[in-house]
């Protein structure tokens, strides 16, 4: 029980410093991003205190499913278990990954915007100063970018891992 402790604790803190750190950069390129974008859960227009807040609201929760994901394919079944040692270095490798995407795609998002290939549409173009449509798009981008890999990821990270077991005499 305590190896299932671990991994699933390591998974939910990963994945919560990967959130607040995606936004305390993405809430110092559009701060509207978080205020305007998102519900209002505080009153404050911190990038600060808004990556804080979204960084552990958006990305405890996929660190739970990816943790428990990771447990069962790493401890179930006849295959030899592994422990977090056995499972860390995907999952760091799965962040890195999901740091890059989200990188190169906030980078496509804003020139994309700027070219006008994408626009923001009602009701965010009229609540968000037209100077910035870029910079919102951007954040936006980045974004799913990250919530994409790291779904996509999170099977290929899982498949590996059970595969790697099958290996292991």
């Amino acid at each position: 029980m305590k190896h299932v402790i671990q991994i699933i604790l390591t998974s939910i803190v990963l994945a919560i410093v990967y959130g607040i750190i995606h936004d305390l950069i993405t809430a110092n390129v559009c701060v509207e991003y978080f205020t305007i974008g998102h519900p209002k859960l505080i009153e404050s227009e911190s990038p600060v205190r808004l990556a804080l807040l979204w960084g552990f609201i958006a990305t405890w929760w996929v660190g739970l499913i990816l943790g428990i994901l990771i447990v069962l394919v790493s401890r179930i079944g006849d295959r030899p278990r592994f422990e977090l040692m056995d499972v860390i270095k995907p999952m760091l490798l799965l962040l890195g990954v999901m740091a890059i995407m989200a990188f190169v795609s906030g980078i496509f998002g804003f020139f994309a915007a700027k070219n006008e290939l994408f626009y923001l549409t009602e009701p965010l173009a009229s609540m968000i100063p037209e100077e910035r449509h870029h910079l919102f798009l951007s954040a936006a981008w980045a974004h799913g970018a990250s919530y994409l890999t790291g779904f996509v990821g999170c099977g290929i990270v899982c498949f590996r891992i059970w595969r790697r077991r099958g290996e292991v005499n």
